[in-house]
């Protein structure tokens, strides 16, 4: 089937029997090597879209962005189990000898780091010229500041910047490349690889170039441009401006919301126009660099808490309250708690049930980021609130971002009416910053509509209030224009996408937990870290699942992370999950980190009894479904 390349690329839409129960309208090529069982393949009576690459690969594979999974055994339901720990921050420790090498490995690389920086700005003079004063002026840089970028990143610079190009969706085009010095330039052998993609934040698989919603994104440009245009309201905003807002505060169940161009800024900007000088700022010491921006921006007093320590946070209220203001011992202002609902570095969740408990007693606001959470997790998508079935009207400023679940950009900020208006007139990124473009709208509305689904078009609709949370939005407040697939409006593939990422992160997780990694954060998380400690291991691992040594296997894109972006002795990979992941790619990745985890010794943990890959594979739907693992 050929393809005009400067045509939409929009596949046939398939005959929806009542007997079929397929979640997908857009039937999509299958990757042979990352292919799932047979009871998972769709009928090879379907045609398929192939799609041709500008440039040679190595494996020569087609691909999807979103995988084929039909067996309706690999869902789940992402809920809150008052069996299982999901908040802990705790993780198993290693042996002393792991802790003792990763120490001295570490102490090797920064003395003789310190070694060559000495006897190289003696005698290659002309490579450290912008580390040393020249010709009346200070150094530009400093060697100090300078040393890890330069003596430990450049080492496995590799790993931590290989370029891509196209859609980062279940797999993703590296571009090939090789180094002769060390990292600091690269050779490209103008190829590339097809590798299974665990390393981007696609929870819900929408980053697509085909589907329902990047055809309501292509139409909409034909309609307003891509940056201006359009029919306007007062003030030069457009009108899919307030219909996107009202949208983001129907699925998250508040009352009003507002949507900021940039994630960052999002809380950068937001936290000043919130706090500033007289009032305290607690927060958890995982929070993100955007929090530790924002707060240091205000002028607020800051604490911080151990991570989702209850008991910590509980102590410092009582000490920051009885103490009050620093010197004058003044009550504060008002008190501000801010965390996030999944730390993205740890996996692990908030523990917002007692935080709730605590909030009534001490009478703090509460500032939840859920950058990660919101889509990722609950029965709806809704975050952590849903998760944990707490009324997202109790948290007082809820935050988060459309990057990561709904493939756009951007972030927003929800709760009442008064405090959006506030926000809107005191924040720099309403006031200074561009406006979200109309694509990136048209994303965040379509994307949102399939999953809350459109009450006009839900099953028992016209049973379901249109005030209530979580439910499906009324048809009148999309645009009036756009023209989603049958299975967007009902619901229906929105609800399989967040069934299937559920299913997708206990799978791995606890299949990792079985086969003897040490790994930490919550089961239900699709941020999956796994503890490699040694840094040297760090870009072995990395090179590995690039390169792996059985003919034949796929290549996997993972994301390692060392200090200091953790701490010394937790050197660590983290796998990303989707929706658009199926089994057969979680198989693969876990026969994967098998030969892995046994050429460089990982599988550390004593936990017993241990499974083999094997059983773990076979025995899958079990593993998710068992409360301790």
């Amino acid at each position: 089937m050929q393809v005009n390349s400067s045509s939409r690329l929009r596949a046939p839409q398939l005959d929806k029997s009542p007997n079929t129960k397929s979640a997908f309208l857009y039937p999509r090529p299958s990757l042979p090597s990352l292919s799932t069982t047979s009871a998972d393949n769709l009928p090879d009576a379907r045609s398929y879209l192939q799609t041709k690459l500008d440039v040679p690969t190595k494996s020569h594979l087609s691909h999807d962005e979103y995988g084929i999974c039909n067996n309706s055994e690999y869902r789940f339901v992402s809920s809150h189990n008052e069996n299982e720990d999901s908040t802990t921050p705790e993780v198993e420790e290693p042996n002393y000898y792991i802790l003792i090498s990763t120490y001295v490995s570490y102490m090797l690389l920064i003395i003789v780091g310190h070694m060559r920086d000495f006897f190289g700005k003696r005698m290659f003079k002309k490579h450290y010229k912008h580390l040393m004063p020249n010709n009346g002026y200070a150094a530009l840089l400093s060697d100090f500041d300078s040393f890890y970028t330069r003596r430990l990143k450049l080492r496995i610079d590799d790993c931590f910047s290989r370029p891509t190009t196209g859609v980062p969706g279940r797999t993703i085009l590296t571009l090939d490349r090789d180094s002769n010095d060390y990292n600091n330039t690269y050779i490209y052998s103008g190829t590339n690889t097809r590798c299974l993609n665990v390393s981007s934040y696609n929870y819900l698989g929408f980053a697509q170039a085909r589907g329902g919603c990047a055809d309501a994104v292509e139409d909409c440009i034909a309609r307003y441009g891509i940056s201006a245009g359009g029919p306007r309201l007062e003030g030069g905003t457009l009108d899919l401006h307030n219909q996107a807002e009202k949208l983001v505060a129907k699925f998250l169940g508040s009352e009003d919301a507002m949507l900021i161009s940039m994630g960052f800024a999002t809380n950068s900007t937001t936290i000043p126009a919130l706090v500033n000088k007289g009032c305290l700022v607690i927060s958890d010491e995982l929070n993100h660099s955007s929090i530790r921006f924002g707060v240091r921006l205000s002028g607020a007093s800051v604490r911080q808490y151990k991570h989702n320590d209850m008991k910590d946070l509980e102590n410092l209220l009582r000490e920051t309250i009885s103490q009050g203001q620093p010197r004058t011992h003044r009550p504060w202002k008002k008190i501000l708690l801010i965390v996030e609902g999944l730390y993205s570095m740890e996996g692990t969740l908030v523990n917002l049930p007692v935080i709730m408990e605590m909030k009534k007693k001490y009478k703090f606001y509460l500032y939840m980021d859920e950058a990660h959470s919101i889509g990722a997790l609950g029965p709806h998508g809704r975050g952590v609130c849903d998760y944990f079935g707490i009324d997202p009207r109790s948290i007082d400023v809820l935050m988060g971002t459309v990057t990561k679940s709904f493939g756009a950009a951007g972030g927003y900020i929800a709760g009442g009416h008064e405090m959006v208006n506030r926000i809107r007139q005191r924040s720099h990124g309403m006031t200074y910053a561009e406006s979200m473009s109309p694509p990136v709208l048209t994303q965040i509305i379509s994307s949102l509509a399939s999953i809350t689904g459109v009450k006009e078009f839900v099953e028992d609709g016209d049973q379901i209030s249109e005030d209530a949370h979580p439910g499906p939005v009324t048809h009148s407040t999309l645009p009036q224009w756009l023209n989603l697939p049958r299975d967007l409006l009902d619901g229906t593939e929105g609800k399989d996408r967040l069934r299937r990422l559920a299913f997708n992160a206990r799978y791995l997780s606890s299949a990792l937990r079985k086969m003897g990694f040490i790994m930490s954060g919550s089961r239900d998380s699709p941020i999956v870290p796994l503890f490699i400690f040694n840094p040297a291991k760090l870009p072995l691992f990395s090179r590995a699942m690039m390169d792996r040594l059985t003919p034949g296997a796929a290549s996997i894109v993972v994301v390692v992370v060392a200090y200091p972006a953790t701490p010394l002795t937790s050197g660590r990979v983290r796998f990303c999950l989707s929706s658009a992941h199926t089994k057969g790619d979680i198989d693969e990745l876990l026969r994967a980190c098998d030969e892995v985890g046994d050429l460089l010794g990982l599988k550390l943990s004593r936990r017993e009894p241990k499974w083999t890959v094997d059983e773990c594979i076979d025995r899958a739907v079990e593993l998710v479904q068992q409360e301790d693992v």
